[in-house]
């Protein structure tokens, strides 16, 4: 991976690949991997059957690393997770078994459904790729990527995700439904197998981090910097919202505009990179000041009404 031509081909293979399996959802394929290669998590919410798992999966299908996903249910332990020490009988030693976060590509499936400690026992391994047990520090494999999903619709047995742990991911994505075109195809695709089941992947893990290093490189000019500080400072002097975004929120849209420049094949980021990525980057960081506001849609409504109220600087090539 020596250049922006490299990136956008790297790019491209995993697009379409996971569109053999997706149906017209370019947009959501196109962010989901802007998150891959910009080394950010990815937090998929929609109504049940719109596709998050799959979308998951097929992600994690087109890299050639290791892939575990686990079912988050209320009993769910956080040493399930991270790992425990447990006593060797042959040894007589304390031995650290890992946890399923141990891996390359984590589908954390309808991660509100686990308790806030379970939740929590996360964090560190979302921000830190590792894990600390008792006094010791195990590193994560390279990629590390979590891709989570939750319902929003059914709240019966679930425990909301915190603000900090909302923060820890990239972007928010929602597959929404289909048009009538997009769902015949579908039909079409599944009715006689599972395209899921034969997907192969496309790219290496070495590619992968090649292309994690080199999208850091995309340059970012003085003037698209400030644009970036003065979407994010305006959420934090906002009537409608509460709790605005917060400094890290301003890294991961710097780092979001590298990776959709990237996917355009180009070595700058452009303000239109910027407004493309503000509202799935922003809107699951704010809280906003009315209750009824307090949803997905009203969020990035919001954003949206933020970044036509900003001046945007003047493109420099």
């Amino acid at each position: 991976m020596n250049n922006e031509t490299g990136l956008k081909t790297l790019c491209t293979r995993i697009t379409d690949n996971i569109s053999h399996v997706i149906v017209g959802k370019q947009d959501v394929i196109e962010k989901a991997v802007i998150c891959l290669i910009c080394s950010g998590h990815i937090l998929i919410e929609d109504m049940p059957g719109t596709g998050k798992t799959t979308l998951a999966k097929a992600l994690a299908a087109s890299i050639s690393g290791s892939f575990k996903r686990i079912q988050f249910t209320p009993d769910l332990l956080p040493s399930e997770l991270t790992g425990l020490k447990y006593l060797d009988a042959q040894s007589g030693k304390l031995v650290f078994r890992k946890g399923v976060v141990f891996t390359n590509i984590l589908l954390a499936d309808e991660i509100n459904r686990a308790t806030p400690r379970t939740q929590s026992a996360l964090l560190e391994c979302m921000e830190e790729r590792q894990v600390t047990d008792q006094g010791n520090t195990y590193s994560l494999d390279k990629p590390f990527l979590v891709i989570a999903t939750q319902n929003p619709v059914e709240t019966q047995g679930t425990f909301r995700l915190p603000e900090a742990q909302l923060d820890r991911f990239l972007m928010r994505l929602s597959m929404g439904y289909p048009d009538h075109d997009n769902e015949t195809a579908m039909i079409k695709r599944f009715v006689t197998d599972d395209p899921l089941e034969s997907i192969q992947s496309v790219v290496s893990t070495g590619e992968i981090a090649d292309a994690q290093n080199e999208v850091r490189r995309i340059s970012i000019s003085n003037d698209i910097m400030d644009y970036i500080v003065n979407i994010t400072e305006l959420t934090r002097n906002n009537d409608d919202i509460r709790v605005g975004a917060s400094p890290r929120a301003t890294l991961a849209l710097a780092r979001a505009a590298q990776g959709k420049a990237a996917l355009s094949g180009r070595s700058f980021v452009t303000p239109d990179d910027v407004k493309y990525c503000a509202p799935e980057v922003l809107a699951h960081r704010i809280i906003p000041e009315r209750v009824l506001s307090n949803n997905a849609q009203a969020k990035l409504n919001i954003i949206n009404q933020i970044l036509s109220r900003t001046a945007v600087p003047a493109e420099q090539v």
